[in-house]
């Protein structure tokens, strides 16, 4: 800690904030005070705390003056002292001014446009991870935890939220009142918020003596329940499963304009992109509205995992989030059971594992130095990759033990903070199993294994191995170095038994007796091994052909997602995988149908003409039963899964499949909407993408008009992702410029620019326009978007195109996330050896 010129020293230790800020959201700027009492463990003359993008006007410890220095690169300031402050408590004061910035971070500006035209500003903080230092000078680092006094001044009418709940609010004159707020528990900085503008709260739910409510602009009360509902439940539901009380007075959930991320768990007010909080269920698609239960749920997750018990340093910020991505499908799998969503998680299991393929994976845990590294810890492989090891572990360990463990975990740790191995402790103080043997082999390692099975002595028993599993960019030192401790569970179908087998594998083969011949067996039984599987041919062949007897949805999930990885690998080749997937025809699974037709899309880019014809056809063929079996329109009493089968079908068989029918209809329906017809939800999103990647240009502008017009947040999202995906060169140009304009909010140009580089015709123009506009750009989006920005380019896969993208980042910066920009573009050259391999051997197969 001492040679990062990032870290502060220990010498004082926070204790309390006193903060007092009064924004001006007229003129975009906040003047504020902040006394912290610290105790000071190391007499010092020097006081070193983190400040940016701030103007310090005064400071002093204690009665003692002292002078300013900045060291804005490592956004630290130093306090002089003529003498040196002794051991014991003091007070740091404080006084500054900042800007309400228009980057999504820090303390910055909002806006939003009322039903009469007028423009409002809203004020509004994000400091996770390293951004609370731009709204106050503070100890800016996750361990040096302390209580917040907050008070805020604002004009008369405008509505003042932080953490704790308003204790008085008082007008103190020009036009202005004071709130103040309830202190608030020991918690990080970057848990620190406040929201200022004219906004309206909703009544509150009350729970457990717990006030819950949706803060939000004024207009948009009746879009409140849903997540109120959501909020109640998760809160209820994690203080049982945790054996923990809510540790904060009040919980607002905020709903803001502009958001960088998807939403932020600070303790007690919990902001949040209107998309993802202000869902009505009448309106909504099935997969906007689970994915908004689930991110509610996943910070309210937080007030336990990672508000109360927080990791030391952020190299450990996936213990924060891969337990909150854990938690939140536990807690929505309770709140909608129908919903299925422990079998939708696999479908972000898929994410991490495509990238943990990679040469340029990195494990789940490493070494976080500056704040541009803890920037780029927010990806999938903490989220994603991190809560599939837990599901993993808790499948393993089983469930009640699991939660022992965790509540235990919570228990001894509650106001502190942890690092990787206290968790493993906790866990594995409940069972016998060696959980950090077991657990450390998965976070400090990069990649996965590729889990084999093969017939063995005799026909009772198989035999398991394991090896690095990649996309072929990995050398083969780093592909054959070490192993992990997998947790198997097999489910054999042998000698007219069905039997469960748990099989702890080690670097060495593995004998399992079966007790019988093989008829079948499952090597991912349930679907919850972060692994990817292979069959010898012999036994994926019964495998194959007894698949939808054997076999869950979620495990035939896993069977279509090994087939394409095995693909990409260079394992197996295109033609088996089209094979494979002709088999489905009697598959009724909407997250099965998704793999499927997902890769078949992806395939479809390395092909063209007849071929790409042909390819499309088959689609279609295959999609076509299923939407003649579920109709256009919801029945009575159908399943929300079925809805988003529909949606699916419709989608793929007008927009992929190419059929002239169904892009009829859905022309008709979307013509229908906008003239306030009642349009299924499911159909209609699917409906507004086939006709963008039917469109011409006058269906562009109205898609122009209700990105920013549309009734809810949802829809003008629809919208906004759909401008990228127009058939017409000139059109995906003009969506790309929207981003410039002030058109597409700063928020949502990471997602238009993002869906134009996916866009199967005119991803490449898409990339000229990110590099003939990258410093614009990188101006425009707060640093940690500019990564998402680029995920399109994971689509690509013409050999000039990669050359160009390779060059480019081989003379241009990547100020945040640049490991995830180099998984991007690893990924793309995995597209380029795959066209490689299989684009004229798939044609033929076609043909």
């Amino acid at each position: 800690m001492a040679d990062n010129p990032y870290r502060l020293p220990r010498d004082l230790l926070p204790r309390r904030y006193v903060l007092h800020l009064e924004p001006d959201l007229e003129h975009a700027r906040f003047d504020g005070s902040v006394d912290i009492a610290v105790d000071v463990v190391a007499s010092t003359d020097t006081v070193v705390l983190n400040a940016a993008e701030l103007e310090i006007t005064a400071a002093r410890v204690d009665a003692a003056e002292a002078s300013v220095t900045y060291e804005a690169e490592h956004e630290r300031i130093v306090l002089a002292l003529d003498s040196a402050v002794g051991e014991g408590p003091a007070v740091v004061h404080l006084e500054f001014t900042g800007t309400l910035n228009d980057k999504l971070c820090g303390f910055y500006r909002s806006t939003y446009t009322d039903d009469a035209g007028e423009e409002h500003t809203i004020a509004v903080t994000q400091f996770e991870s390293t951004d609370a230092r731009r709204a106050f000078p503070c100890f800016d680092e996750p361990d040096m935890k302390a209580t917040f006094d907050v008070s805020l001044v604002v004009s008369d009418g405008l509505t003042a939220v932080s953490n704790g709940a308003v204790t008085s609010a008082e007008q103190v004159g020009g036009g202005r009142t004071a709130f103040h707020f309830a202190e608030t528990m020991v918690m990080s900085t970057y848990l620190v918020a406040f929201v200022v503008g004219e906004l309206e709260r909703s009544a509150p739910v009350s729970v457990r003596g717990v006030d819950i409510a949706v803060v939000h602009r004024p207009g948009e009360a009746e879009r409140t329940a849903f997540a109120l509902e959501v909020a109640a439940h998760s809160l209820a539901f994690f203080e049982d499963y945790f054996g923990i009380a809510y540790p904060a007075g009040k919980l607002d959930l905020v709903a803001v304009p502009d958001f960088a991320f998807g939403a932020m768990e600070n303790l007690g007010c919990v902001t949040f992109r209107e998309a993802l909080l202000l869902a009505d269920p009448t309106d909504t698609s099935q997969a906007e509205l689970t994915r908004a239960a689930i991110v509610i749920a996943h910070e309210i997750a937080h007030m336990w995992f990672g508000d109360l018990v927080t990791m030391r340093w952020w190299n450990g910020i996936w213990l924060n989030e891969a337990f909150a991505t854990h938690m939140e499908v536990t807690a929505t799998d309770d709140f909608r059971p129908d919903w299925k969503v422990w079998q939708q998680f696999a479908l972000e299991r898929a994410a991490a594992f495509d990238v943990d393929a990679l040469a340029s994976t990195r494990p789940v845990e490493y070494e976080v130095v500056s704040p541009a590294d803890a920037d780029g810890m927010f990806d999938v492989l903490t989220y994603e990759k991190g809560g599939s090891l837990l599901r993993m572990l808790e499948q393993f360990l089983g469930p009640d033990t699991f939660r022992e463990g965790i509540r235990r975990y919570l228990r001894q740790h509650a106001n502190a903070n942890t690092d990787t191995g206290d968790l493993w402790d906790a866990i594995g103080s409940a069972t016998d199993a060696d959980v950090p043997a077991v657990m450390d082999s998965w976070i400090y390692r990069r990649g996965y294994p590729l889990v084999s099975v093969t017939a063995g002595a005799t026909p009772a028993v198989v035999e398991l191995t394991q090896e690095r599993f990649h996309f072929g960019t990995v050398d083969g030192a780093d592909g054959a170095g070490g192993s992990w401790l997998v947790p198997v569970i097999v489910r054999a179908h042998a000698a007219g038994e069905v039997t469960e087998h748990r099989v702890l594998l080690g670097p060495e083969p593995q004998s399992l007796d079966l007790g019988g011949a093989v008829e079948a067996i499952v090597l991912n039984a349930g679907g919850h091994g972060f692994y990817r599987s292979h069959y010898s041919p012999g036994l994926g062949a019964r495998l194959r052909a007894a698949v939808f007897d054997v076999m869950s949805a979620v495990e035939r999930f896993v069977f279509v997602d090994d087939s394409y990885a095995a693909v990409l690998a260079g394992h197996s080749q295109a033609r088996e995988f089209v094979d494979l997937a002709a088999g489905f025809a009697a598959e009724t699974d909407v997250d099965v149908w998704r793999v499927l037709t997902g890769h078949l899309e992806a395939l479809s880019r390395v092909v063209d003409g007849v071929a790409l014809d042909r390819l499309r056809s088959l689609v279609a063929a295959l999609l076509s039963p299923v939407l003649d079996r579920l109709g256009w329109e919801a029945a009575t009493g159908e399943g929300p899964r079925d809805r988003a089968l529909r949606g699916l079908a419709v989608r793929t068989v007008a927009d992929f499949g190419r059929d002239d029918v169904a892009v009829a209809r859905c022309r008709d329906l979307h013509t229908a909407h906008l003239s306030g017809v009642d349009v299924d939800p499911d159909v209609l999103a699917a409906a507004t993408g086939v006709v963008a990647a039917t469109g011409a240009a006058d269906d562009f502008d109205v898609f122009v008009e209700r990105s920013t017009s549309a009734a809810s947040p949802q829809e003008q999202m629809r919208y906004v992702a759909a401008l990228g995906r127009f058939p017409d060169a000139g059109l995906v140009g003009r969506a790309c410029a929207l981003c410039l304009d002030g058109t597409v909010r700063s928020q949502n140009a990471m997602i238009l620019i993002a869906t134009a580089l996916a866009n199967r015709d005119h991803g490449p123009l898409a990339w000229s326009f990110v590099a003939d506009n990258w410093e614009a750009l990188n101006e425009l989006l707060p640093a940690s978007a500019v990564p998402r920005m680029l995920s399109g380019i994971r689509t690509l896969s013409e050999p000039t195109v990669a050359a160009g993208v390779m060059a480019f980042f081989d003379s241009h910066e990547v100020v945040s996330g640049a490991l995830q920009v180099a998984q991007h573009v690893e990924r793309l050259r995995v597209n380029v050896a795959l066209r490689e391999r299989e684009s004229e051997r798939l044609a033929a197969a076609l043909r």
